[in-house]
């Protein structure tokens, strides 16, 4: 259809419509004749070949642009014509030009009723406005027939008399005007006078009167200057109390509608000027485009050092608008409740009055401190804290916390605007903290030394500066004087913060003085007390006097008959244990300088937790990585060994093992070994993590005059049971700041990372027992013994003397190291269990490798141990003997019947499989063992060491 326009358009043609609006009505009658219509209908009339030849024209003659036709389709004739080809073209033409017209011809027939109906529509305009004109034709008529009818001078006089009783109101009004300017004056003197419920009942007065005016422009100016004026009455009563008590009456509900604005506003300067003052301050000159700045443009040009007396200045002024509107309430509550009793004949209206105000004021409790909260946000997040000092940071979330215990106060908020912002701080900033403590942590442990920190005998956490937040007992020594303040405090902290400071004093001044702490007194001047009792506990090592003389002197020959050994004195030996008890008196606390680091740095994170919960999560995630990093180094430069699987002693429980896995997985960089120090690109990932600690140089480990670092290895294994009691004695803390959803870590860390502490002095203890006592001369001396004797001998082999003598020389040497370190008695009981067990394995493994041996050699083996057993007993006061039944079990396994020595060989599992193969194999010289039996021990060995290949 659209093609159909634009070739008729493009031809000179116009649509039927446009056709028919051209011609006069005459020449609208003029259509188609019906031959030219009958002709058309004889055309082919199929509308799908008359669409299919419309779409076959070309498009250029559906264009708009100007061109010729008929020069066109010269110019696309051949060179060469073809008469036919010219005759089927024209044809195809004459074709396009017939449809084009019968579709025309067919929009005229469809569109004829429209015209028809719309040129009777023209018609019936036609007539409406001849009989308009009729109208006005009349209408013009009768006017001037009335102006005939009246007298100009008629009309004068009514406009005059109008016009007089026009200007009779304006000079009234104009009065009125008069009086409401020379207001100001009156009200000037009445403020100056500080008479303000008069200021206020004239206010009243006057914008009443404005109230009949207002349709003058100069009233409503006048209005909004007397609506400013009672504000400004409002605003000064308002902190006078004793007007106020007036004023507010006489405002009513036009003053309390109001009243929220004034402090609105009131809040937005205080604020304002406060933190302008000490931005000016801070850039040192007189700039006044700080004065044109937003409040929280303002915000982020205060300075690190001007943060906190800014923020504390700011909480002062925002608690004087919260005390004065606190105080208004309470004038409200007051008066409510006397005037029943003064006055029984109390109204209606005055009822509705009080109940009107104190719903008003009730409701502006949460939307002022709503302002108060969002002023606040601005300014704590106007500052990047990440680079706080801690204590300064501490201040900070203090101040907060006050502000919002006064919110609580005020209007039973929960302050969760003050929440959220300052969680948002806290985060960061405690993220980027407990990263720089961690690496403190280790450039700590990678330079410690593991000296004793001497500290008082009755050191307690409590004692330290960190944890006075938890509000823990004081020391007895505290004077009277000070005992009656605190009490006086306590006292005082059962009041309200509104209160407390309703007369004087500012709730937000109490920081300053919190900061004269008494300073701690928790180190010692040489590690201990000066204890006389204390010192001589060590004086026993100092010389070997009661050693006995057996053990002085080097092993005899037993085949040579020089004198036997002598035995232990009961005396000496009980003087020598005695010596040992004096050394455990000593109860000081064993922990570095480290370990007290890492204490602090829990009491901070618990002050930090105590004072925004919404974090504590956080913190004690944080807490736990502490002690999980302390835990890994001690036991990376003490306790990692190799030797720990062959020694078969299980000196890693599975617990130990799952824990340090787990540190090492979740906080150790490992991939940081080999990098340059100080070197950060790490991955995201890597950012979390620490890496592994390293010992530091001088701390040697490889003396044996010092029993391979035994006092460096006391202090930090017992340095780090000391920080994992301090754990346990903080549990109950930790859980009462936990949520409730995520106690089940602190559950897990308590139970799986905590308790663990102590099972490291097994591994780390068991490398000195290793190297301090030559098992393997042992061995060698129990291989040149002759062991297939005939006869029963009643002395001891000469290796039982070099064990004891070994076990002697261990002995004077842990007396050497606890004259520096105090040695507490579970770490004398591990190193003799450690130094025990390995010598009876040693003697297990020697009696193991006999390849001929008699009853009577088996004999002298039970001999020999009864001979170590005895001496040991002397020695140590560890009870029962480790390992005891491991030796006598092994030695009488060869008196055992053939049915139970199958039977031994299944259930003792402990016996290496080289031991009891080797037992098996000496069979052959027990004499009620026949070659059967022995054949049939061997094969039940050699099930039982199949599964294993």
């Amino acid at each position: 259809m659209q093609k159909i326009k634009s070739l008729m358009a493009r031809q000179g043609l116009k649509s039927p419509q446009e056709s028919m609006a051209d011609l006069s009505p005459i020449e609208n009658l003029r259509i188609p004749s019906k031959e030219e219509l009958r002709e058309l209908r004889k055309r082919p009339i199929d509308p799908q070949a008359e669409q299919e030849i419309i779409d076959g024209i070309e498009e250029v003659y559906f264009s708009n642009d100007s061109y010729d036709m008929m020069q066109h389709e010269l110019e696309k004739l051949p060179p060469e014509l073809n008469l036919q080809e010219l005759e089927e073209y024209r044809d195809k033409l004459k074709s396009q030009q017939a449809a084009v017209s019968k579709k025309v011809a067919d929009l005229i027939l469809e569109k004829q009723p429209s015209y028809v109906k719309e040129l009777e529509r023209v018609t019936a305009l036609q007539t409406s406005l001849q009989l308009a004109a009729v109208i006005c034709t009349n209408a013009r008529r009768q006017l001037s027939v009335s102006k005939e009818g009246f007298t100009e001078a008629s009309l004068g006089l009514l406009a005059n008399q109008r016009r007089r009783q026009l200007l009779t109101g304006l000079l009234k009004s104009l009065r009125t005007i008069k009086t409401l300017q020379r207001t100001d004056v009156r009200l000037s003197e009445m403020l100056e006078e500080e008479d303000y419920p008069g200021a206020i009942q004239l206010c009243l007065e006057c914008q009443k009167a404005a109230s009949t005016f207002k349709h003058y422009s100069c009233i409503r100016y006048r209005r909004r200057r007397l609506m400013s004026s009672l504000l400004s009455c409002a605003i000064d009563a308002d902190f006078n109390l004793w007007h106020f008590q007036v004023a507010s009456r006489l405002l009513l509900k036009t003053a309390m509608d109001q009243l929220h604005m004034h402090f609105t506003q009131a809040i937005h300067n205080t604020v304002f000027q406060v933190v302008l003052g000490y931005v000016e301050l801070c850039a040192g000159n007189a700039d006044t485009k700080f004065q044109k700045m937003q409040y929280k443009d303002l915000c982020t040009h205060i300075t690190l050092d001007s943060y906190i007396p800014c923020l504390t200045d700011l909480c002062k002024a925002l608690w004087e608008v919260m005390l004065s509107y606190h105080s208004t309430m309470q004038w409200h509550e007051k008066h409510d409740n006397m005037t029943p009793k003064l006055n029984s004949s109390v109204s209606d209206e005055s009822m509705v009055d009080r109940s009107y105000v104190k719903k008003k004021l009730e409701h502006g409790l949460t939307r002022i401190w709503q302002d108060v909260q969002l002023k606040v946000k601005a300014y704590i997040l106007g500052t990047d804290m990440s680079n706080f000092k801690y204590d300064d940071f501490i201040v900070v979330l203090d101040v907060i916390s006050r502000l919002m215990q006064v919110g609580e106060e005020f209007c039973s908020s929960k302050s969760e605007v003050l929440q959220e912002s300052i969680k948002r701080q806290s985060v960061n900033y405690f993220r980027n903290y407990h990263r720089a403590r961690l690496e403190e942590l280790r450039m700590f442990l990678e330079n410690e030394t593991w000296e004793l920190c001497p500290v008082k005998s009755n050191f307690n956490i409590s004692q330290l500066h960190e944890f006075k937040f938890m509000g823990q007992c004081r020391s007895p020594s505290i004077s009277p004087s000070r005992q009656a303040v605190s009490s006086n405090s306590l006292a005082r902290e059962e009041l309200s913060l509104f209160e407390q400071y309703v007369q004087e004093g500012n709730p937000f001044e109490m920081h300053i003085e919190n900061k004269d702490e008494e300073t701690e007194d928790v180190l010692a001047s040489n590690g201990y007390e000066s204890d006389e009792l204390e010192k001589s506990a060590y004086q026993d090592y100092d010389s070997d006097s009661d050693v006995p003389d057996e053990l002085k002197q080097d092993y005899v020959d037993e085949q040579t008959g020089d004198a036997p050994v002598k035995s232990l004195s009961r005396d000496t030996m009980k003087g020598k244990r005695k010596s040992d008890y004096n050394l455990n008196k000593i109860n000081a606390p064993i922990l570095t300088n480290t370990t007290l680091n890492v204490i602090r740095l829990v009491g901070k994170y618990m002050q930090m937790m105590s004072i925004l919960k919404p974090i504590a999560f956080d913190v004690i995630h944080c807490v736990s990585q502490l002690f999980d990093y302390y835990l890994y180094a001690v036991y990376t430069f003490f306790g990692r060994n190799d030797m720990y699987e062959s020694s078969g002693l299980g000196l890693i429980s599975s617990r130990l093992r799952t824990t340090l896995n787990r540190i090492q997985e979740n906080l150790i960089d490992l991939e940081a070994v080999g990098e340059n120090a100080g070197v950060h690109n790490a991955t995201e990932d890597r950012k979390e993590k620490v890496p592994s600690p390293h010992l530091s140089q001088l701390v040697v480990l490889s003396n044996t005059d010092t029993l391979y670092g035994l006092a460096q290895r006391v202090v930090a294994t017992e340095s780090l049971v000391f920080l994992a009691e301090q754990f346990e004695s903080l549990q109950s803390q930790l859980d009462t700041m936990m949520p409730a959803a995520k106690k089940p870590f602190l559950q897990q860390f308590y139970s799986q990372t905590v308790s663990t502490a102590s099972e490291l002095r097994k591994p780390i203890y068991w490398i000195v027992a290793a190297k301090a006592i030559d098992y393997e001369q042992m061995l060698l001396m129990m291989s040149g013994v002759k062991w297939d004797i005939r006869e029963i001998m009643s002395q001891h082999n000469v290796y039982v003397d070099v064990l004891l003598k070994e076990f002697e020389q261990f002995y004077k040497r842990l007396g050497d190291v606890s004259r520096h370190v105090r040695i507490p008695l579970p770490v004398s009981n591990v190193l003799w269990e450690h130094c025990i067990r390995l010598a009876n394995r040693t003697l297990v493994e020697g009696y193991a490798n006999v390849k001929k041996c008699s009853n009577e050699g088996r004999a002298l083996m039970q001999l020999d141990f009864q001979q170590f057993l005895m001496k040991l007993e002397k020695l140590t006061d560890l009870r029962p003997i480790p390992d005891k039944e491991f030796v006598e079990t092994y030695i009488k396994a060869y008196y055992l019947t053939e049915n139970d020595m199958e039977q031994f060989i299944k259930n003792h599992r402990e016996y290496s499989m080289k031991q009891l193969a080797n037992f098996g194999q000496r069979c052959v010289w027990v004499s009620h063992i026949n070659k059967k039996a022995r054949q049939k021990l061997l094969a039940a060995i050699d099930d039982i060491d199949r599964p294993k290949r």
